[in-house]
């Protein structure tokens, strides 16, 4: 990228907001930028780019071989041809969706493009309901709710069990059972189709035809909420609403229309941030992505500090445990920190709140590094919103805020609880839930405003146009004995920040009690000290919480370092690493009541 971002007075779209007053505290903000006209469905912007740069690199990810498997704009769109003619082909029942259940690939990019080139609807289904539960009632009570298609999965070693045991429960024929397909093994799987057959056909005339018929307010995808109570609600995405976004988002970043993005990216395209954000924005302005097989987790990690080593990305997007577990890499070898930040020219967080601390670490070794700054960048929004309502497009100097609406989006503030809630409207907003016309009603005001749930302000009340704050989860927030609110979303990130770099995520206690109080999720590096020096670093953070001021609502007092790392099954974690504060507080309910025990446990740490 021949960017140098803040040499480029064009790169960024100035920070401008109109403020509308409606009474009694509320008010409404919307960018004065009119949002432009935008593509009519997903297969325009493939259409495009394999007519004008075909041969430039699309997609690429790891070979067996170690080296890296590359796909240009015109070879994607062939087999996306040839995979929207074998769907045809199988006659396949064009209101169910065709379902994924692996991880991010060449193959399942191929065949989600393939699907919506046809203006039929895919769904990528989070890879952890089969890769690391130990049974399979959520995945089957997904499928029942979606009756796919077609299913598809990387192998059958791992992928295989959920599905035939689903498959084993219905009491259809088989021949009305959907198909399945492996991209390798299939043999192993009875019935199975292999993906290499049904790239195995040339397209004809009817691929075009149904591509042709596509309108923007059908639906692309079907996105998954998280779940973490009963079975997860099935979010409707249309082509409008993912069109719109990347219009939206290139009014707020014009470089994206001048500069070619180069990824490397590891989030999974069952969630809005990888699947729809990050690729989208490649494919809709013609960049690059490279598959990261690697993801913050142990044993992970590697694989992705050795893929930035090598690819260099240009623009790099991740959530905060992402960098968190980057860092030490980073900080300890000057090879890797200078081939990572050469090239970088931004740095995207999202999903949660980033620590100032992880800021602060990221940008001094950036400055080791590079003479120009680096630009921290962030946004908001949900699987609801396609998924960016806010853009920062201008530079920030701390963490925390989430920018100001995109062109076409207002963002409603309403008084609640002592905080403004933060509501939603615009050309990106999802219509509705699947099947679910109560909870679609219940999901929106009287105005046609999505209820995200957050809270927001003002960084400025006299000044909007500095940008708004996140300020929180309205749903998480509770009360202390003492009537006082507590904000679980500004604490957690203050506590992560004062007990860095012994805390990978924390969730507040404090429930109808009067204290607050933490249980700490430890870090790698905090479980190799001993317990008594780990409590020390511990209580020390405490202190300095207690020392910055904020009273009783944000000055926890007690915390217990828990040994057990946050569990998928007990929907206590996403795969993106985002703890769910009410399903820990649920599971853990033991550790709760040791915390505030008459008799001090020795696994509470005080001060």
């Amino acid at each position: 990228m021949d960017l140098m971002l803040f040499e480029d007075a064009a790169a960024l779209a100035p920070p401008r907001v109109v403020r509308e007053e409606l009474g009694n505290g509320a008010f409404v903000l919307r960018s004065p930028e009119p949002l432009q006209p935008f593509g009519r469905c997903i297969g325009a912007w493939l259409e495009h780019w394999s007519a004008m740069t075909p041969d430039a690199l699309f997609l690429a990810e790891r070979d067996t071989a170690g080296g890296w498997r590359r796909m240009t704009y015109r070879q994607v769109r062939d087999a996306v041809g040839r995979l929207a003619q074998a769907q045809l082909d199988l006659n396949l029942p064009a209101d169910k969706p065709v379902v994924v259940l692996s991880d991010n690939s060449i193959d399942h990019a191929l065949l989600i493009l393939a699907t919506m080139h046809l203006g039929r609807v895919v769904c990528t289904v989070s890879s952890a309901y089969c890769r690391l539960t130990k049974d399979f009632d959520k995945i089957h009570a997904i499928l029942d709710a979606l009756d796919p298609a077609l299913i598809y999965a990387a192998e059958p070693g791992v992928y295989g069990p959920p599905a035939r045991s689903w498959l084993d429960k219905q009491t259809r024929p088989a021949p009305e059972l959907p198909p399945v397909v492996f991209s390798s093994n299939a043999g192993q799987f009875a019935g199975a189709q292999s993906f290499a057959s049904l790239l195995d056909r040339p397209e004809t005339q009817a691929v075009m035809d149904a591509y042709y018929l596509v309108r923007p307010s059908w639906p692309a995808k079907y996105l998954l909420t998280s779940g973490s109570t009963g079975v997860p609600k099935v979010v409707i995405n249309t082509h409008r609403m993912l069109c719109a976004n990347q219009q939206q988002m290139a009014q707020a970043w014009p470089f994206l229309v001048r500069h070619q993005l180069r990824l490397l990216d590891w989030l999974p395209w069952s969630h809005t941030f990888g699947g729809n954000h990050n690729f989208n924005m490649v494919l809709s302005h013609g960049g690059s992505l490279y598959i990261d097989e690697g993801r913050p987790a142990p044993g992970a990690i590697e694989k992705t500090v050795a893929n930035l080593r090598e690819v260099q990305p240009n623009f790099y997007f991740n959530v905060p445990r992402g960098f968190d577990m980057l860092l030490p890499y980073l900080e300890a070898d000057e090879e890797l920190a200078r081939k990572v930040f050469t090239q970088l020219e931004g740095v995207f967080y999202a999903g949660a709140a980033l620590p100032q601390s992880l800021w602060e670490r990221l940008e001094a070794v950036a400055r080791k590094m590079r003479d120009r700054p680096l630009w921290f960048t962030s946004s908001w929004g949900s699987t609801e919103t396609a998924p960016a309502a806010t853009s920062v497009h201008w530079r920030i100097d701390r963490a925390g805020c989430i920018g100001l609406p995109l062109p076409g989006v207002e963002l409603k503030f309403v008084p609640n609880g002592g905080k403004l809630e933060i509501r939603v409207r615009g050309p990106n907003i999802f219509a509705g839930y699947r099947h679910a016309p109560e909870i679609t009603a219940q999901a929106f005001d009287e105005d046609g405003y999505y209820r995200i749930g957050d809270a927001a302000k003002l960084l400025d009340e006299s000044r909007p146009e500095r940008g708004v704050m996140f300020d929180g989860r309205v749903a998480e927030d509770f009360k202390l004995m003492s009537g006082t609110w507590v904000s679980v979303g500004t604490l957690r990130v203050r506590a992560v920040t004062a007990l860095a770099p012994h805390a990978a995520d924390v969730v507040i206690t404090g429930h109808e009690r009067e204290e607050v109080g933490l249980l700490v999720f430890p870090t790698p590096q905090a479980k190799t000290l001993p317990p008594e020096q780990l409590a020390a670093h511990i209580r020390a953070g405490l202190q300095a919480i207690k020392a910055e001021g904020g009273g009783s609502s944000q000055t926890p007092t007690r915390a217990i370092v828990l040994d057990e790392p946050p569990s998928v099954d007990a929907g206590e974690i996403t795969d993106k690493g985002y703890i769910n504060q009410r399903a820990v507080l649920t599971r853990r309910a033991d550790q709760v009541l040791a915390l505030y025990a008459p008799v001090v446990s020795e696994q509470v740490i005080r001060v």
